[in-house]
């Protein structure tokens, strides 16, 4: 009962905007709902496309649907193209909490009066959102800074509405034809995860500050500095950046900012963030970026909310890598067989079958010009054909598919001519260059120096106590093996300390050669 009354109201703003024919494919099997749908809601507005429809749901329902719809529509492997992006249309419009409340709020989350922290602080939001508002101050030492807050009362209505949309999406698997296909509960739970993420302010924080740290030394973007002795999990108070938005194209060509070395340059930094350090701002949308017109920073992008990002490990990147290489020289058969040296897909999936499915989905793109193809719905295409092989796509890979999307959608929409594959190829290459080879193995030598300084005084003594082990207990089985085991470890040893001597023996003819030559 405690969420009846909302539940209510949810049913009859899906049934008024006609979403229920949306999620049941089978209408017609389910008779008494349309008749429902008509006692109750004798205004359906069924002339709008589907998806606008939806959006229209999804806003009327408020700030957590329409957080649900923005997530929805970066799952682009589950949902039509057309509600996609629909849906990609959502955006926050959140009046402002009460300046007096908000004032009271970040007080609570510094644990001090405004008035100890800054000489200036500004009551009215400069911006508002589902989640946070967001007000600008000035530092007691001069410094201008923005202060997030959470808005009151969130995780509360959060878990409320969030029991709903599990309940819901449990019907829409039951009722519907395609229910399991689109997997409700799992684009819910996801949905659920991101948000709690949200809630807490030091994990955006957190966030910031690495991405901060990971572009350092890439003069392309900045990263507002956090002040940590003032940031808690609803407050949090930041560098004040100055931009214009990445959307008001006029304004950035009138300041004299360089189009297409923007687009090339937003392709730079997503390329940088995922292959070289596997840490990614993964929310970004055109809202969260600006384009610095300061004198000492023109021209470079200015990140801002970091609440979502992607991590990529080691293997998903060399993966990708591969991947993309592949593709853009067109071997399918190594992009199938990655799959499945992946892990992927079942070990007796047919290579040759795979290798199919993904030339349909890559070779129409190639007959095309390449700054027209896109990366982004090629990768989407490989992700649902990949699903037809019992492919588990995973979390990670789905972010990066949303925000490759939105690197090259925004990408385009400031040069039009942008060829994303020939800016994108020469940096993956040069990646794979330098993760193989000699250069890869002396790094990765490096990095495991210290453990080698320690194992090696004790390898000979391990593989003797191992060689004087008697197998009185095993069977003849597991002599047999211990033998073949110890004659393996003769050689081993055989080679390591002909491999010492070899080195000792180089090293002493440099020393003899460098001390002739000092002669």
């Amino acid at each position: 009962m405690r969420y009846f009354t909302r539940l209510v109201f949810i049913v009859l703003t899906l049934l008024r905007h006609g979403v229920d024919e949306l999620v049941l494919s089978r209408f017609d099997q389910h008779r008494w709902l349309r008749a429902l749908s008509w006692v109750l809601t004798r205004g359906r507005r069924l002339g709008a496309p589907r998806g606008e429809r939806l959006r229209l749901a999804l806003e009327a329902l408020g700030p957590i649907f329409i957080k649900f719809g923005q997530v929805l529509s970066t799952r682009r492997d589950l949902v039509p193209p057309d509600i996609a992006d629909e849906l990609a249309r959502l955006q926050d419009r959140v009046p402002p909490i009460p300046a007096a409340q908000a004032r009271r709020l970040i007080e609570q989350g510094l644990g001090q009066p405004v008035e100890a922290v800054f000489t200036h602080f500004e009551s009215e939001a400069v911006a508002s959102a589902s989640i946070a508002q967001v007000h600008f101050a000035v530092l007691k030492d001069g410094r201008e800074v923005a202060v997030k807050v959470l808005r009151p009362g969130m995780l509360d209505v959060i878990e409320d509405d969030l029991a709903l949309l599990h309940t819901l999406a449990r019907w829409v698997e039951r009722l519907s034809a395609d229910g399991k296909r689109l997997r409700p509960r799992e684009v819910v739970a996801e949905f659920d995860g991101y948000l709690h993420d949200e809630l807490d302010l030091v994990r955006e924080a957190a966030n910031a500050a690495q991405l901060r740290r990971n572009m350092a030394d890439l003069p392309l973007i900045l990263v507002p500095e956090m002040h940590w002795q003032w940031c808690s999990a609803t407050v949090i108070v930041m560098e004040r950046m100055k931009g214009i938005p990445i959307s008001q194209m006029e304004r950035l060509r009138e300041a004299g900012v360089d189009i297409p070395k923007l687009a090339r340059d937003g392709v730079t930094i997503f390329f940088t963030q995922v292959f070289r350090d596997g840490f990614f701002h993964a929310d970004m949308h055109p809202g969260n970026i600006q384009v610095s017109v300061d004198p000492a920073t023109f021209g470079r992008y200015i990140a801002l909310d970091f609440g979502i990002v992607g991590t990529l490990t080691q293997v998903d990147k060399e993966y990708l890598a591969q991947n993309f290489l592949a593709f853009f020289r067109r071997d399918y058969q190594r992009v199938a067989e990655l799959h499945v040296e992946s892990g992927w897909v079942p070990p007796n999936t047919r290579v040759d079958a795979l290798e199919a499915a993904i030339r349909a989905v890559c070779e129409p793109h190639f007959d095309r010009p390449l700054k027209d193809i896109s990366l982004g719905q090629v990768l989407m295409r490989l992700f649902q054909t990949s699903r037809r092989f019992n492919v588990e796509i995973q979390p990670q890979l789905v972010l990066l598919q949303k925000t490759l999307l939105n690197v090259e959608g925004l990408g385009r929409e400031l040069d039009p001519d942008l060829d994303l594959w020939s800016t994108a190829k020469p940096f993956l290459e040069r990646w794979m260059n330098e993760q193989i080879g000699w250069r890869a193995l002396v790094r990765q030598l490096k990095a495991e120096a210290p453990r080698y300084a320690q194992l090696l005084p004790e390898l000979p003594r391990l593989v003797h106590q191992k060689l004087q082990e008697k197998p009185a207990d095993l069977t003849p089985a597991l002599r047999a093996l211990l033998r073949e085991q110890r004659r393996t470890n003769r050689l081993l040893s055989a080679l390591l300390w002909s491999g010492v001597g070899f080195l000792m023996g180089v090293m002493v003819a440099r020393l003899v050669i460098q001390l002739h030559g000092g002669g």
